[in-house]
């Protein structure tokens, strides 16, 4: 029997946008097998909502706490989310 999934909405501020962040984040969660998305904010933010086993999305939030390797995390905000997201990780247009 599978555990309940988690979903953690993070909010990543810093030098996290034109340095391949949301690739990163998309690359990862796809390798994890994590659902839900990814994008910027107009605020120069980074978003992602992500949903799954606890640890995989444990693991997914320690990753970008570093972030690849150009970037600058400065703060990571993780909340508690609910909502149904599609199967799979998407990418999305800033908003």
């Amino acid at each position: 029997m599978s555990e309940m999934p988690v979903t953690r909405r993070l909010v990543i501020t810093g030098r996290v946008q034109g340095v391949g962040f949301r690739a990163f984040v998309y690359g990862h969660a796809t390798k994890l097998g994590v659902d839900g998305f990814v994008r910027n904010r107009v605020d120069g933010s980074v978003e992602a909502l992500i949903v799954g086993e606890a640890q995989k999305v444990e693991a997914l939030i320690a990753l970008c706490r570093e972030g690849p390797p150009a970037s600058r995390v400065a703060e990571l905000k993780v909340s508690e989310a609910q909502g149904i997201v599609d199967k799979g990780f998407r990418q999305l247009p800033t908003v």
